[in-house]
């Protein structure tokens, strides 16, 4: 029979690579950072048998975790709309973000800008306004990744919170 000490050990050590990989796909395309990080708080969790974190603490760091989900989305899309674009441009960053991410890093860095000047383009209008939509949603992309590593870190912190009181 395996030793229970040894089973806890390798959890911790897995849950630890699991958040580590989480906050590294935070900026890594193709890695899912916040479910890697989720993943790695219910390990964590499940080391302790959920003594210490239970079942309502880890409800809610899902409902953040599928919070995340949206954040990429929305930012591009939102960031171009502040920059003044068209709810064509709007719409073009979000499928953008969506299409960008089949093309690793360039795409997901590319793809909402990319969308935000086409939709912008197809409305018939400038270069210039084009290219304002275009930044607008590349910051937006950029504001909705600092959003989501400070969505992990909150998530890190109510796990911690919950575990020491």
């Amino acid at each position: 029979m395996p030793d229970p000490a040894g089973i806890q050990v390798l959890l911790w050590l897995l849950a630890a690579l699991l958040i580590v990989a989480g906050f590294a796909g935070l900026i890594l395309p193709a890695v899912p950072g916040i479910p890697l990080v989720f993943a790695g708080l219910v390990l964590l969790a499940w080391a302790d048998n959920f003594v210490y974190v239970g079942w309502i603490t880890l409800a809610l760091l899902g409902l953040l975790a599928l919070l995340s989900y949206g954040i990429d989305f929305l930012a591009a899309a939102l960031g171009a709309k502040k920059f003044g674009a068209s709810p064509r441009a709007v719409t073009g960053a979000a499928l953008g973000a969506v299409a960008g991410i089949f093309f690793g890093l360039p795409g997901i860095v590319l793809g909402p800008f990319v969308g935000a000047v086409i939709g912008e383009f197809s409305r018939r209008a400038s270069t210039a306004a084009a290219a304002q939509a275009g930044l607008g949603a590349t910051l937006g992309l950029l504001f909705g990744t600092l959003l989501k590593i400070a969505l992990a870190f909150t998530m890190l912190g109510i796990f911690v919170l919950d575990r020491l009181f």
